[in-house]
């Protein structure tokens, strides 16, 4: 499984208050796999946004989707580098109308 084919999973969870997926919004700061499983590196647009709990759960799911059988899959919430709309897919800024 290459790393493109689990961002591609990653686009299925999708953050109910922008309604539009986490790697677009430039949620997924890293992605790491080894003998022992995969490690996703992620944030949130806000740390006291009320959805972590709730996307960490979707995360670790769209990649058990994709490597059944994985026998580790973690989320690790980061704040460093904090979330800034710069992150954001050239679509995402486009339909927020952040776009130059």
């Amino acid at each position: 499984m290459s790393r493109e084919e689990i961002v591609e999973a990653l686009r299925s969870v999708e953050d109910p208050e922008a309604g539009m997926s986490i790697v677009d919004l430039g949620l997924i700061y890293a992605i790491e796999e080894d003998a022992k499983g995969v490690r996703v590196e992620m944030t949130l647009t806000s740390p006291s946004c009320p959805m972590g709990p709730m996307l960490v759960d979707e995360v670790v799911a769209a990649v058990r989707g994709v490597l059944p059988g994985t026998p580790d899959v973690r989320v690790d919430l980061v704040w460093d580098p904090p979330w800034t709309p710069e992150r954001m897919s050239e679509a995402a800024q486009a339909r927020f109308g952040w776009t130059q």
